[in-house]
């Protein structure tokens, strides 16, 4: 059984309280999961480096705080707060952390997914 935040007794959390960077690498919380999509917190420590990888969901990232950079088709796109991007699925990604780094990732059902 996955752990979430959120549920239908507490459908409200304030972000920036649950804030939480480990000392190095990464810290994800799972607030809300069902059959069609995931929504995911991720902290990174300053310095931290996602190596390049592809998921079979789309996905979309919104910065929340810190400053980093996603590489996204050999792309370079500077992450801070308020950006919002699309990753389509199966296309090649990695995040490198300037600075201690959160963002909202939603990985969401393709067409494929749901038929």
């Amino acid at each position: 059984m996955t752990v979430t935040l959120l549920s239908a007794q507490t459908p409200v959390i304030q972000l920036g309280d649950r804030l939480e960077y480990p000392t190095a690498g990464v810290l994800s919380k799972i607030l809300l999961k069902d059959s069609a999509c995931q929504y995911t917190l991720l902290c990174l420590a300053s310095g931290t480096e996602i190596r390049e990888h592809t998921a079979t969901r789309n996905a979309t990232v919104h910065v929340i705080e810190g400053t980093g950079t996603l590489i996204l088709n050999g792309n370079h796109i500077s992450l801070e707060s308020g950006v919002f991007l699309f990753i389509p699925a199966n296309a090649p990604h990695a995040v490198q952390a300037v600075s201690n780094l959160a963002f909202l990732l939603t990985l969401s059902a393709t067409d494929s997914v749901l038929t």
